[in-house]
Formats: C-alpha cells, structure tokens, sequence
C-alpha cells in the first residue's frame, strides 16, 4: 500500500488529476460521478443459481462502469478509498434492515496472481480494505482459468470450477464483494469452496452488475 501511495503521488506531480468516472479535471471523481455511487445496495438476481443472498450497488454502466474500468484497466487504485468508503455504507445499510448480521468480514472475490501483479493490487481486495470492514483475500483463481469476458454462463461455470484456490479460514459470517456481477458463476464457485471448508457466507455484494 505504501509503494502504491508514493507511485500515484509521483503520477499526480506529473500529470493532472482526472475523476475516474467522467473524465472531467480537478478531482478523483467528481461531484456527479460521486453521486452515481450513493444508491442503495438492491437485491438482483444471477443466471446462474445461488444459495445466498446477492446485492449490487448499481447497474453496471455510466460513470459506474467507468470508474471500475478505471480501478481495473487504468492503474486508478487511488479510486479504490471511495468504492471503500460507499462499499462501509452499503454494509450498514445491509446490517440496519437486517440483511447481514452486525460482525461480518469482507471476502473479495478472487482474481489472478498475473492479474493483480499487472494491475498494481486488486481493486477489490483494496476497496474491501479501505472499508475499515474487516476483510482478508482468502480465494485465489488460479493461473489455468481463461479470462471470462466473452464467454457465456454455461462456459464461465466450466471455466471457473475447480480454480478457485483457498488461501485461509476466517470465523463468523462473510459477505463476498466483487465489481461486477454477470452471469454469478464466480460467486457461486467461491461460495462452494467457502462452504465447503466450513465457513458462513451470509451474502455477496457487487460494485455493479449487468
């Protein structure tokens, strides 16, 4: 975390700042684009099947949608303090109305070794971090699982079963964060390696879904 803070420090002296979500300069995300992130977390439903509740922070599209590529392909880590702070929000939301117990702790969905190299970090592992949640990245995907974007539901359930990695336990109830929610085959096979060792998965929350 600190070498991340003193590269985009240097970035910052260099080249001007630029909100992550439209482009616009002077700020990390601007006004309007900050307010695209105050919804409600909603409840959605997967195509593919899940045993658990899952909510999602918003459509994916718009600002939304760009800030997260911003995180993920455009090394805006610095993006990843405020998806932290809405994602704190959405979890007290969730615990006032009675949709996750009050003591829970962050699991991010899992990425790639090569991916979070390349990126700079996991957005998500960062985000769930910068929540002040406690949270741990406990799943890793491993390197033979192919990049999922153009592949259907039936062919991203294929892919992501049996890669899933787990790394560590953790006691008491978990909510599973990831950015975006498609198809749910990466929710559901980290569910079922979650489960599998004995843990309590309560819910899972995306940055979007579409």
């Amino acid at each position: 975390m600190k070498l991340q803070s003193i590269a985009q420090g240097f970035i910052e002296l260099i080249l001007p700042i630029e909100c992550g979500g439209c482009g616009e300069a002077g700020s990390r995300l601007c006004r309007k684009c900050r307010q695209v992130w105050e919804a409600p977390p909603q409840r959605v439903s997967t195509r593919i099947q899940q045993h658990i509740p899952v909510y999602s922070l918003g459509a994916y599209g718009g600002a939304r949608a760009k800030t997260i590529l911003s995180m993920k392909e455009r090394g805006r880590l610095d993006l990843t303090q405020h998806v932290g702070a809405v994602l704190r929000a959405a979890i007290v939301n969730m615990q006032f109305h009675g949709h996750v117990p009050e003591a829970i702790a962050l699991v991010p969905a899992p990425t790639t070794r090569r991916n979070e190299r390349l990126r700079g970090g996991d957005p998500v592992h960062l985000a769930c971090e910068a929540s002040g949640i406690p949270s741990a990245q406990i799943l890793r995907t491993s390197a033979a699982a192919r990049d999922s974007a153009d592949l259907s539901a039936a062919e991203r359930k294929m892919n992501i079963s049996g890669s899933i990695e787990l790394l560590g336990m953790i006691d008491g109830p978990i909510v599973l964060v990831d950015d975006v929610i498609t198809t749910g085959a990466t929710l559901a096979a980290s569910v079922a390696v979650l489960q599998s060792a004995g843990m309590n998965v309560v819910a899972a929350l995306g940055f979007s879904h579409a």
